[in-house]
């Protein structure tokens, strides 16, 4: 794949995790890391590596905006993730691309150029 990315799943179902890094394997991605809270995916961000985040918007009841804002800051492209049933994301992401879950390989390539276009 001409495009493959390095790509920071942040998920905190084991299973939902697994699934992904299964897809983003079969489309040539190389998955960096999986994170299942807020403070590793932010410690995640600072070591940096990877090209693209994928953000389950709650992680154990935590909201995931503070990574966001993070990757924002470090101009690291993220989509997010979620599972339909929260509240809309704050306003300075209303243009991250959305994911909804479940995953299928027809959704997450669209979200991930999308990500990148942006």
């Amino acid at each position: 794949m001409a495009d493959a990315r390095s790509i920071l799943i942040v998920e905190d179902e084991p299973l939902i995790a697994m699934m992904l890094e299964d897809f983003l394997d079969s489309l040539g991605h190389k998955v960096r890391g999986t994170c299942e809270t807020v403070e590793c995916a932010l410690e995640e961000v600072e070591k940096g590596g990877f090209d693209l985040a994928i953000l389950d918007v709650n992680l154990k009841g935590e909201n995931v905006w503070p990574v966001a804002t993070r990757l924002r800051e470090k101009k690291v492209p993220f989509v997010i993730a979620t599972g339909g049933h929260v509240d809309p994301p704050p306003p300075e992401f209303n243009d991250a691309p959305v994911i909804e879950k479940p995953y299928t390989v027809d959704r997450v390539t669209p979200a991930i150029e999308a990500a990148f276009a942006g």
